[in-house]
């Protein structure tokens, strides 16, 4: 699967957020995207996946050659799209598991429960999420490092072929950022997939090895380079 962002531009509340962005990922591929707070980085995220508060006023997003900009976030997602959020919702009333077990079936064939529960287990235990919280509601009254390991565990079953992640590293501590790049890292070894990890800071790019870098500032690409462009942020800060 590729994913083509071609010379995007998008509006939130009447504002122009994202101006202009072109970005190409495919399966196999680790792109990083970085930048200050209010570039637009959660904006463009949200409009891959059709968030329907980010309006499209030009540009196009394909996916495989063919344009998804009219497509709902289900079909998307059917297509083998997924997104982490930066701040996961509480929704108290729908049980974790029920959620993880839908949405599981809603996108492959109907396999065996007793093997995808086992699945949950170990995955959960590789977050280190306690089990207690497999009982619960989806993310509610959890904390926020427990809400960013439950994305990353929903990233682990569901295995989307490219994959979109929110700054998977806010409000974590040293120990959970690592827990949590070791499972992105086992991601991607084990299905292959296309990941964009959006992120303001370069730690848990320690744990990574992304090949493409990409640094968006007031709504635009910047520049682009290797790992090396995130040692050069480290040591200058977003100074563009």
């Amino acid at each position: 699967m590729k994913i083509e962002i071609k010379d995007l531009h998008v509006e939130v509340e009447g504002n122009e957020v994202v101006k202009g962005i072109s970005i190409a990922i495919e399966e196999g591929e680790f792109h990083v995207l970085m930048g200050p707070n209010g570039s637009g980085k959660t904006t463009l995220s949200r409009t891959i996946l059709g968030h329907p508060g980010a309006k499209v006023t030009g540009g196009d997003i394909l996916a495989d050659g063919k344009s998804i900009l009219k497509l709902g976030a289900d079909k998307r997602a059917k297509l083998g799209l997924f997104l982490t959020f930066q701040n996961p919702v509480e929704i108290e009333g729908l049980g974790l598991m029920n959620f993880l077990n839908t949405a599981n079936a809603s996108l492959k064939e109907k396999g065996s429960f007793r093997e995808f529960m086992t699945d949950v287990k170990d995955t959960a235990r590789e977050l280190d999420l306690k089990d207690d919280l497999m009982g619960r509601s989806l993310n509610y009254g959890f904390s926020g490092g427990e809400k960013k390991k439950v994305e990353v565990l929903q990233l682990r079953l569901l295995k989307p072929r490219i994959a979109i992640l929110d700054e998977p590293d806010s409000g974590l501590d040293v120990d959970a950022v690592r827990i949590v790049a070791e499972n992105i890292n086992k991601f991607r070894q084990e299905t292959g997939a296309g990941i964009l990890l959006i992120t303001h800071y370069s730690r848990i790019l320690n744990y990574m090895k992304p090949e493409y870098v990409h640094v968006m500032v007031n709504g635009k690409i910047v520049e682009e380079g290797g790992k090396d462009l995130v040692e050069k942020i480290e040591k200058e800060g977003y100074k563009y």
